[in-house]
């Protein structure tokens, strides 16, 4: 089981915690929403939780993963991209079967 971020994701990820000051990466995550199920959840991690928490290193940033979320994210790849005026971390999922025609949610 693995989870990998592009040097754009990364670079941006260590930015945001260089201008924190503080964290130990960030985690990723599923919750249930949207029309097709489920949403991904990014957010920072300033402690781990060694009974829950899977953690990958790649490219100096640590992404940590719940066990439960890790049945659906593995193989993950998180991106960062910069579309028109839209900007955002984007998530390439070998495991989706499908996706809501908004982009919110997904499917496994």
């Amino acid at each position: 089981m693995a989870l990998s971020i592009t040097e754009p994701a990364a670079e941006r990820v260590r930015n945001y915690l260089a201008s924190r000051g503080k964290g130990v990466g960030i985690r990723l995550a599923v919750k249930t929403t949207g029309c097709s199920g489920m949403g991904y959840v990014i957010e920072f991690v300033d402690e781990l939780n060694p009974d829950e928490d899977q953690v990958f290193t790649d490219k100096g940033v640590s992404i940590v993963v719940d066990k439960k979320s890790l049945v659906y994210l593995d193989g993950t790849e998180i991106d960062y991209t910069k579309e028109g005026l839209n900007e955002g971390f984007k998530f390439i999922n070998p495991n989706e079967s499908d996706r809501c025609g908004c982009g919110e949610s997904f499917t496994v």
